[in-house]
């Protein structure tokens, strides 16, 4: 259960005889002609190759993402292939999109060893992205199957990196948080329990030195997270809330402190409200909120901005049975906010609503920032590739918009809709956790609006990433399953505070 292990090293080299793989940077310069080096186009001669006859003759230019494979039949070295990939103006955004197509098609078995040659990147913020871009496209799950086997080792050479092992080595934290958040939502329910899921964030808080809590139920009954204990109170596997902290070396004054919540429901059934067989089959990545805090952890804690991080996750599983949440119950959420539960299919926003009242009174954070697969209405607005963001400040919206452009994850904000509010009236309790008016539908809107309750007045983000945290196809930046939405924007938005 991992992604192939990608060792990337830099050199001076041009070319390296013991590689099984050689992969050729080509640049779209306008010309409608791929820019290829000299040197390149000498060495896929000694080998027998035209390397621009045969680019001309498959309309190479050298745009983003395209590949040529060049097999050979022989070879005087142990070489197998020439690759070509096209980086086009060779922007951070076209280098991710260029390096996860490339290692995609490296994942074969054959490459074992590549060399990469004429990646001339303007930037080190390009250089990052083009790391990340390996992780992302070499992702593979290693399912449970009898014919299941450990991943290839890929040994990447980046020619042209020498002195830049600063973004290389960012670049390769964000990537291996990647590769954690997409192995962690793929792992099936039935291994995939809470406790499970608490074993694996102390296994990252030990190997990566973070503080770390958790509440089990009994405690979080004893302290009043009555969002979480109602959520997985249908369950044999108890619910949990974890605490991971990051604590910069060089704190002062100025240190900003910052929470990150993550949806955590291992499995969602939508308890008595039960959803449809066919929407339940991707239900083992409702966990997809905080895999992406837990990644984003490993990777802050490796990065070591200056800023103090504090990472919650609420965790349960939303099962069926005679002790599970019931339309029409109360509960009474960390802080003394009572809700009416309407429909038990939406627990995500009762879990992240403990979690969010605790950061609130407890915590005291500059800022925090959650993220949730939360709601279908945000996928029929946005589509698959679009996350949902709602904020109560105007920087703090634009800090994030900054952080997943440079990431290559597509968020669009929405407003926080103030007439909406009276939507959540409730005649039994403080607030109803969904809309009781069928005239304002705006289902993401008003899941934000629910939670904004229980913020305070802090500064506050909200990501409904129900699209984009899963994908049905191989492309581009996408891998079939969990996708890693919403990690390295985390990462980058963590990392901007710390400047």
């Amino acid at each position: 259960m991992s992604a192939p292990l990608l060792d990337i090293r830099t050199s001076k080299r041009t070319h390296d005889e013991a590689a099984d793989v050689h992969v050729i940077v080509a640049h779209d310069r306008s010309t409608r002609k791929a820019r290829i080096s000299k040197a390149d186009s000498e060495l896929a001669r000694e080998h027998g190759i035209d390397l621009h006859q045969r680019l001309e003759r498959e309309g190479f230019i050298g745009a983003t993402g395209s590949l040529v494979s060049l097999d050979m039949e022989a070879s005087p070295t142990k070489l197998k292939a020439f690759v070509v990939v096209g980086v086009g103006t060779g922007t951070p955004k076209d280098v991710r999109i260029a390096a996860s197509v490339l290692s995609r098609r490296l994942a074969r078995p054959e490459a074992k060893s590549v060399f990469v040659s004429g990646l001339a990147v303007a930037s080190d913020d390009a250089m990052r992205a083009w790391v990340e871009g390996l992780y992302i496209g070499g992702y593979q799950f290693v399912g449970y199957g009898s014919d299941a086997k450990k991943p290839t080792k890929t040994v990447v050479i980046v020619g042209s990196a020498t002195g830049r092992a600063q973004p290389v080595a960012e670049g390769t934290a964000s990537g291996v948080a990647v590769s954690l958040r997409r192995d962690l939502a793929n792992t099936p329910s039935n291994v995939k329990s809470p406790q499970w899921l608490v074993n694996q964030a102390r296994a990252v808080a030990r190997k990566n030195d973070l503080a770390i809590v958790v509440r089990n139920r009994a405690q979080l009954v004893r302290e009043g997270f009555g969002g979480i204990v109602a959520v997985g109170q249908g369950s044999v596997h108890p619910p949990a809330l974890v605490e991971l902290t990051y604590r910069p070396k060089r704190r002062s004054a100025k240190t900003r402190r910052i929470v990150l919540v993550g949806k955590g429901i291992t499995f969602d059934t939508g308890g008595l409200s039960l959803k449809p067989s066919d929407a339940m089959v991707p239900m083992k990545t409702d966990m997809s909120g905080s895999a992406a805090v837990l990644a984003a952890m490993q990777a802050i804690a490796q990065l070591k901005p200056n800023v103090e991080v504090i990472g919650l996750l609420a965790i349960a599983e939303n099962a069926i049975s005679g002790s599970a949440m019931r339309p029409g119950d109360v509960i009474t959420h960390f802080g003394g906010t009572t809700v009416e539960v309407r429909n038990t299919d939406a627990e995500g926003r009762l879990v992240l609503a403990d979690a969010l009242a605790y950061a609130d009174q407890e915590l005291n954070p500059d800022v925090m920032v959650d993220l949730a697969t939360l709601t279908g209405a945000a996928s029929l607005g946005l589509g698959r590739f679009h996350g949902a963001m709602y904020a109560t400040s105007d920087s703090a919206a634009t800090r994030w918009l900054k952080a997943a452009d440079a990431a290559g994850e597509p968020v669009w904000r929405l407003p926080l809709v103030d007439e909406y509010e009276h939507a959540l009236d409730s005649d039994i309790a403080d607030v109803c956790h969904i809309s009781t008016d069928p005239h304002v539908g705006a289902g993401s809107i008003t899941a934000a609006l629910f939670l904004r309750r229980f913020v305070g007045r802090r500064t506050w983000l909200h990501l409904d990433i129900a699209g984009p945290a899963r994908s049905d196809v191989d492309r581009r930046l996408l891998t079939r399953g969990g996708t890693a939405y919403g990690t390295a924007s985390l990462i980058r938005w963590v990392e901007s505070f710390g400047v």
